[in-house]
């Protein structure tokens, strides 16, 4: 059996806390997780009793404030754990369980005690959940043209409009919901949290994906929905400034995720190519599958270190938009890279259900677009750079 960790290079930003994390996240991972993951992809459901495991181990508690119930860590706990979860080669599975990573900071920044005394302990404990409410069908990465609007009525607002591809959507308790408030572009837009049992709040099960299959996602449609305006997250018409606080970190755990599903590539191949024969010797020694690995192993590791200064410069509160930008991107491309390489080791088995690779593969688009496309995060580095 080959050692995953073999790959995994040495490095100066972990200490004994971030080791100490992985070996318990791993314990869970391989307890609660792996034995029973590819039945719940085919099932294309997670079971509502992981989340209250998570926030047992942990994992759901993991840097957000202790007053509220968290547990104080930096990204490199964030790292670990975005590795330890793709592990087991589902992507669904870290986008749902985790969604809270994307719709619960600007609450935890911008929204009041009220709202946070109200949610945030609930999530953090696995008891309720919450989703990021941002795209529509006819805007996804440009967000200054959201449509969806609410409409000041006395001590409430109304919304009225549709979000899609909202991950954790169906099983969400709240929306963390950008909503157009002012006039166009990013100056007219504002964040509420919108209780997912209000009236006019209706939603429908995307099921039909490529990947992803064991998160669900949903459609999410506001009919005149009557919500407090004290569930205002910040200033009034000031949203674009909570929706893009969380970009960094949202696509810090994207690239980390996507090194290991490249690092689990690596690995099956490996294992694969040690144990096929052809033409009388081993699949590992012939020279171009040895190159194979050679060159995914140099663009896993180069991306790694790009994720672990990005990380750093992040605690140091120097990482630029730039950085994080082509970050996401080179891990996109590393793990289209290596899924496809992974692929043409294996050969016709990998085309079968029931391998990590097989379904990695499946669902490099997704990480590829989600979070901001390769095309928009190129030309927000290009526009950075002054260009």
């Amino acid at each position: 059996m080959y050692d995953i960790d073999a790959t995994r290079p040495a490095s100066p930003f972990y200490n004994d806390s971030h080791q100490q994390w992985r070996q318990q996240l791993r314990r869970f991972v391989d307890r609660e997780i792996m034995p029973y993951v590819d039945q719940w992809d085919e099932e294309c459901a997670l079971p509502a009793e992981l989340w209250r495991k998570a926030a047992d181990v942990g994992l759901l508690q993991m840097g957000y404030p202790e007053n509220y119930g968290g547990i104080e860590a930096d990204c490199f706990h964030t790292i670990v754990a975005a590795e330890e979860l793709a592990r087991c080669g589902a992507g669904g599975l870290y986008a749902s369980l985790m969604v809270h990573g994307i719709a619960l900071p600007p609450l935890v920044h911008y929204g009041s005690e009220a709202l946070k005394d109200q949610v945030i302990p609930q999530v953090l404990a696995g008891e309720k959940h919450i989703s990021l409410a941002v795209t529509e069908p006819g805007a996804g990465s440009d967000v200054a043209n959201l449509q969806c609007r609410a409409v000041r009525d006395g001590d409430d607002y109304l919304v009225s409009g549709e979000k899609t591809f909202i991950t954790g959507g169906m099983r969400a308790n709240w929306f963390t919901a950008a909503v157009r408030t002012g006039g166009d572009g990013f100056g007219g837009l504002s964040l509420l949290l919108i209780p997912a049992d209000a009236d006019g709040v209706s939603r429908h099960q995307l099921d039909k994906k490529q990947g992803w299959w064991c998160s669900d996602t949903a459609s999410i449609f506001f009919d005149h929905v009557r919500v407090p305006a004290a569930n205002l997250i910040g200033e009034e018409n000031q949203g674009f400034l909570p929706i893009v606080h969380n970009f960094n970190r949202e696509r810090l755990g994207i690239a980390a995720s996507c090194v290991e599903y490249s690092r689990v590539c690596l690995h099956e191949a490996i294992e694969w190519a040690q144990q096929r024969e052809t033409f009388g010797k081993r699949l590992a020694n012939h020279q171009v599958i040895r190159h194979k690995f050679a060159q995914m192993l140099q663009r896993i590791n180069a991306t790694q270190s790009y994720l672990e200064l990005c990380a750093w410069a992040e605690e140091q509160q120097q990482l630029k938009v730039a950085d994080v930008a082509l970050l996401k991107v080179q891990a996109t491309e590393t793990l289209e890279f290596c899924a496809r390489e992974a692929m043409q080791v294996i050969g016709g088995a990998s085309y079968m259900r029931g391998s990590r690779t097989e379904r990695i593969y499946r669902e490099v688009r997704v990480n590829a677009i989600g979070g901001g496309s390769e095309e928009i995060l190129r030309d927000l580095a290009a526009r950075q750079m002054g260009i």
